[in-house]
């Protein structure tokens, strides 16, 4: 092979040459000129044809094999709808792939087979496998569901996993193995029920087996009651788990048991069985979306409980995203061969070890809890957990390996951990989280332009998706002909401060206003007229409690709404002045940079509180704050008053606030690489740090650097976030897109979530 030939095929490569505990990071190709374009296809592309030829595992390092799933299903057990068929399931199916993405960045094809045949049905999952890293069966119902994966798995050497199957088994497992610490009881020695006796229900049943549960200490219901070995006719798996005790009913067998395992249909449970249940009861009632017995009733019932469902709005929530997209992204890892018990169990134990670990504040923050700690109602980690990434795949990869399924072996394990968490650096995780901590809370948001199309779907989707209540002003007849046109029919209050309608508002609020006005040159006559004006008397809704936010902005130029916010809301208590910050949604996560749009010039002491301020934002949404502040020089290199006033604020900031990572002067290339910032300057307090906030010398440079990286990179953008106002007020950019104006409601709802608690 020439040397020509080499290079090309190097430039080709998606992965870097397989190098044991190197993890491989796919980048994006060039293709800007016709060399690009003839390596990406044709005649170039030959070159790694050939020698995938020669070494079918090449393909793992010239294509996207190595990161891609395929989510397979004939539709015959689609969530709780059931036989609804192959197209029916599609949407479930894209879905997982969704979460595949967004959980463990895994790429998914969703494949939907028309066949119920189990011969057909794996010889079609055989003949396209090579395209895949591996495979993931979804919704087929059993007992079919048994003989296709472990045929699959006989005859594919790329992971298969049903994962109605497995996933709640391993994520129930986990609940349970801390369910029962809590209870102060051991496995082997438990008696448990389980109803049901599906695919889902005979692998939770085998995996607690795995773990020391006693078949002779376990009892099995179908449709048609307890699963007894004098039943006739009974396939092999529920052959299995028949017991000989002689009992007919769900109340018989929850005399004196320890545990339910409720894989079935919404109420069988009575209050009268749960009575009859031994100390300590452990109830994991997963039916969706109505469980067998509901969380409230309950609780209320037995004081003693331990209790898990399927649902978000219940504590212990066993949810299959805490186990499938991890346990893929460790077994891809390693190209292992199968997904076997080890790497399951490994999977199971990862996730009852993290439950008992100390939760970051980020997680507390995005479900509304002051401090999650292990408990009767924290037994398993929350879904938006960022340490899953970093702890699942470690776990099943390793568990891989000692199995000896792996063929690309990890050593580095340092360097592996660091590469999972930097593949989700480029997720918008962020912005689920501030969602999801708005809808536990939400808040009366005045939307000061809402007779604006983009503004009004803002104030939609934000009424929809549960995260405010929104308040529409402006022109009430053009609002009510939007709202036609978007089918926007809730009833929101819409209000026009111009409608004589509203003239007693009106009167009250300028009556507030020139109190508080009265020696600056404010008359009543002159203070009830600017009531007139949308974003006064927005102001003053939120400043009477009226309402509890403001969005505002979208038409209007910065300058002319920052004013009238500054003389109605004014500063909060130890404000000094007001900034702004911009989260950037980026490839590294989320990047604060602040002032972007209120201080033209800021002094060594504004620089000051404008860091200190950003820290409060940054630790409102739950991130550790790690700040560089930016100039032209670097550690002292230049003497020009723009770098000193930087190097001054960052001595102030060391003396007074040592615990504070922050450092400085630097230039930006240096704060972001911290290889670079390491080798030239150890002596920084953020060498070993992932910097996620920028403080800039002066707006200009802040203001350039925020539209370039949303402009050039299409980094999402999160802000202008308003800091040091007495309020929740935010003034959006002008001409600010829906996805920002939502997102900055959001903000604005946590904003008034957390001025409220104090």
């Amino acid at each position: 092979m020439s040397k020509r030939t080499r290079h090309d095929l190097e430039a080709l490569a998606y992965h870097a040459k397989p190098n044991p505990g190197k993890i491989q990071v796919v980048p994006t190709k060039k293709y800007a000129t016709q060399r690009d374009l003839a390596l990406a296809y044709s005649p170039g592309v030959a070159a790694p044809c050939l020698e995938i030829q020669q070494n079918p595992a090449e393909a793992y390092k010239y294509t996207s094999k190595g990161n891609l799933v395929a989510v397979i299903s004939n539709g015959t057990a689609v969530l709780g709808l059931g036989n609804i068929g192959p197209e029916a399931s599609k949407p479930v199916m894209e879905g997982k792939g969704l979460l595949f993405k967004i959980f463990a960045d895994i790429d998914v094809f969703d494949i939907e087979v028309d066949t119920e045949n189990i011969d057909e049905f794996i010889n079609t999952v055989k003949n396209i496998a090579p395209t895949f890293g591996g495979i993931n069966l979804e919704d087929i119902k059993a007992p079919e569901a048994f003989e296709i994966e472990k045929r699959l798995k006989e005859e594919l050497n790329i992971p298969v996993m049903h994962d109605d199957q497995h996933g709640t088994a391993i994520i129930s497992a986990a609940a349970l193995i801390n369910a029962l610490e809590l209870a102060e009881k051991q496995i082997e020695d438990v008696q448990i029920v389980v109803s049901g006796a599906g695919a889902a229900a005979i692998s939770c049943t085998r995996l607690y087996m795995s773990f020391g549960a006693k078949r002779e200490n376990i009892v099995m219901l179908d449709s048609k009651g307890v699963i007894r070995q004098d039943r006739p006719s009974l396939t092999s798996q529920k052959a299995e788990f028949a017991t000989t005790k002689k009992i007919d009913t769900l109340g018989d067998a929850m005399h004196n048991a320890d545990v339910f395992i409720g894989l079935s249909t919404s109420d069988i449970v009575t209050p009268k069985m749960l009575n009859s249940m031994a100390k300590n009861p452990i109830v994991f009632a997963m039916a969706n979306p109505d469980p067998e017995i509901t969380y409230d009733l309950a609780i209320k019932t037995r004081e003693d409980i331990i209790m898990a469902t399927g649902r978000s709005d219940t504590p212990n929530q066993v949810n299959n995203v805490l186990g499938f997209p991890f346990i893929f992204r460790g077994a891809l890892d390693v190209r292992a061969t199968t997904i076997n018990e080890a790497m399951k169990k490994a999977a199971v134990v990862a996730l009852a070890e993290l439950a008992k670990e100390p939760v970051p504040e980020q997680v507390n923050i995005a479900y509304g809890e002051t401090r999650l700690t292990f408990g009767s109602d924290y037994i398993i980690p929350k879904p938006f957990d960022p340490r899953l990434i970093a702890k699942i795949p470690p776990a099943v990869a390793k568990a891989a390996m000692d199995s000896g399924v792996a063929q690309f072996p990890i050593q580095d394990w340092e360097k592996y951990e660091e590469t999972l968490l930097d593949r989700m650096g480029a997720d918008n995780k962020i912005v689920r989280l501030l969602f999801n901590r708005a809808r536990l809370n939400p808040k009366r948001v005045v939307f000061a332009e809402a007779d604006q199309l983009d503004v009004l779907k803002a104030a939609q989707i934000v009424y929809e998706e549960g995260i405010a209540h929104p308040i529409l002003l402006g022109n009430k007849k053009q609002i009510e002909r939007l709202k036609e046109q978007l089918e926007f029919e809730a009833d929101v209050p819409i209000i026009d401060p111009k409608d004589e309608d509203h003239i007693e508002q009106k009167n009250k609020y300028g009556e507030v206003f020139w109190k508080q006005q009265e020696r600056s040159g404010q008359t009543l006559l002159s203070a009830q007229k600017l009531m007139r004006e949308r974003n006064y008397y927005a102001a003053m809704m939120v400043n009477e409690g009226d309402a509890d936010a403001l969005i505002t902005g979208y038409s209007r130029s910065y300058p002319s709404i920052v004013k009238p916010m500054l003389d109605l809301i004014g500063l909060a208590p130890g404000s000094t002045r007001i900034a702004t910050t911009n989260v950037m949604i980026t490839r590294r996560g989320p990047l604060f940079l602040s002032d972007t749009a209120i201080n033209i010039n800021p002094t060594a002491h504004d620089l000051i509180k404008i860091t200190q301020m950003t820290s409060g934002v940054m630790k409102m949404f739950g991130i550790t704050p790690v700040m560089a502040m930016l100039s032209y020089s670097n550690f002292g290199s230049s003497k020009d008053q723009t770098a000193t006033k930087v190097r001054e604020a960052v001595s102030y900031l060391h003396r007074r606030h040592p615990d504070l990572s922050v450092d400085g002067e630097l230039q930006t290339d240096f704060a972001l690489n911290s290889d670079m910032l390491r080798a030239n300057f150890p002596f920084s307090k953020l060498a070993n740090k992932k910097v996620n906030a920028l403080i800039f010398p002066n707006l200009e440079s802040a203001n350039i650097t925020y539209k370039l990286l949303k402009e050039l990179n299409k980094a999402e953008s999160i802000g202008p976030i308003m800091m040091g106002l007495r309020k929740p007020v935010h003034i959006i950019q002008f001409g600010a897109s829906v996805d920002e104006i939502v997102n900055m409601t959001a903000v604005a709802v946590i904003d008034a979530q957390q001025k409220e608690k104090k």
